[in-house]
């Protein structure tokens, strides 16, 4: 929105008065004080529009009106439509979000969302693969290059679903000469959100399975990297088809494709990588994320620890 467009906006709205008006006041001015990203914007516009579609549909259509026992209210009512908490808390955050602002403006006297507790939401610890079991999802996929060389590509670098479907040929970058131990055991580039390119650094396994598929690769046009066996790019669904058809092979109950990720950050961290390192290779904007392995990788330790005892 133009700066013209604002002023004219503003104009038009004049004194606010309804729920409408502080909702459009917040779009055009709030969300851009923000900086939120388009996303971010849909979600709030989203989770607003519905607690107003909630107030109106109970006669209160004025900010004026507005009192913490409706919000509260709202609150409940979500639970009744069987939200998740994580959906619950995100609503909430929107909605005191918006107050905050309402009364930063001068809209209303007093934040009534100052109150307003969201729903504690209980993070169940992400699956992780064992040693054992990774060697098992090797073994199982060792007859298709192509699935082998996916597999050891989440196992080495911890990529997303998303970017690992993004990745062409000439993201690949292989050594000279492949050598275990060596330092350079090739490399690959990643698109990460927002247009943001990263190089990650591969494992042995890793670069010898995807030189492995693509000596077998067919000169086809398409210069995506992983082809289905009608030399179309593989697809979200079809990665996570034919991983999850290998897990449930091998019977890991609970793993998914996005297992592989959690596995290649904890085995990483209980081997003494640093967070910071792990941060940046799975492409997370704040080490809080990360974190969330660490208890994971010290369990993992402690185990190893105990196995090889003297």
């Amino acid at each position: 929105m133009t700066q013209v467009s604002l002023d004219e906006l503003l104009v038009e709205l004049g004194e606010v008065r309804t729920l409408q008006q502080a909702l459009a006041l917040f779009e055009a001015v709030g969300m851009r004080e923000r900086k939120l990203s388009p996303r971010t914007r849909c979600e709030y516009r989203n989770d607003l529009t519905d607690l107003l579609s909630f107030l109106e549909k109970r006669g209160v259509t004025e900010v004026g009106r507005l009192q913490f026992s409706f919000l509260e209210e709202y609150q409940a009512e979500l639970v009744r439509r069987g939200y998740a908490p994580s959906s619950q808390q995100r609503k909430t955050y929107a909605i005191k979000t918006f107050f905050q602002f309402l009364t930063k403006q001068g809209v209303i006297e007093h934040d009534i969302s100052e109150r307003l507790i969201p729903p504690e939401v209980v993070r169940q610890e992400p699956r992780v693969l064992t040693a054992e079991e990774c060697a098992l999802l090797r073994h199982a996929c060792r007859g298709n290059v192509r699935d082998a060389a996916i597999v050891e590509l989440y196992l080495s670098t911890g990529m997303t679903l998303l970017e690992l479907v993004r990745l062409r040929v000439s993201d690949v970058q292989m050594p000279k000469q492949l050598i275990k131990g060596s330092d350079d055991q090739g490399k690959v580039q990643v698109r990460r959100r927002r247009g943001r390119v990263d190089t990650l650094s591969l494992t042995y396994e890793a670069s010898k399975a995807l030189a492995a598929y693509l000596k077998k690769r067919l000169p086809v046009a398409s210069d995506c990297l992983f082809l289905s066996r009608f030399y179309t790019p593989y697809g979200v669904r079809a990665v996570q088809y034919v991983v999850g058809k290998y897990l449930e092979h091998i019977g890991l109950s609970g793993a998914t494709v996005r297992t592989l990720r959690h596995t290649m950050a904890t085995h990483h961290l209980a081997k003494g990588a640093p967070l910071r390192a792990i941060q940046e290779t799975l492409g997370h904007s704040s080490s809080d994320t990360t974190a969330v392995y660490v208890p994971l990788a010290k369990r993992l330790q402690k185990k190893g620890l105990q196995e090889h005892a003297i």
